[in-house]
């Protein structure tokens, strides 16, 4: 998970999660949308990730009245990898952190679209139909 200042700028990691009720444990109160990353295949089709990624949204949007989002989060884990190498970090620790780079990827991805569009990125939970 990650998480975002006020101003929408900086996108900082929050931790990893294992389940709905430790998301919603770790969501401070002032949080305005939720993004939950949408593992799709190269094509752009489902898969079991997906599938799994929706139930979870679909559960926490059962617990909170925040508006939840699917975003697309297709080449956020090859791009984290590159990113950790760069600065040098250990194939090993490089897997310790590659959740919490792809967090902030897709919450930054989701933040240039706002900034862009002046609207949320992603597709509303209520509007994902596969």
């Amino acid at each position: 998970m990650s998480i975002c200042d006020q101003d929408g700028i900086l996108a900082s990691p929050l931790g990893t999660v294992a389940d709905v009720q430790s998301a919603l444990n770790l969501v401070p109160s002032d949080v305005i949308q939720i993004y939950v990353g949408l593992p799709l295949n190269l094509k752009g089709e489902s898969t079991a990730s997906t599938d799994l990624a929706v139930t979870f949204a679909r559960q926490l949007g059962s617990l909170t009245d925040i508006p939840i989002s699917l975003l697309d989060e297709r080449l956020t884990t090859s791009m984290a990898n590159r990113q950790l190498r760069e600065i040098g970090k250990s194939q090993r620790a490089a897997r310790e952190s590659i959740d919490e780079m792809a967090a902030i990827a897709i919450l930054e991805s989701a933040l240039n679209h706002e900034r862009r569009y002046s609207y949320a990125a992603g597709i509303a939970i209520q509007e994902w139909n596969e």
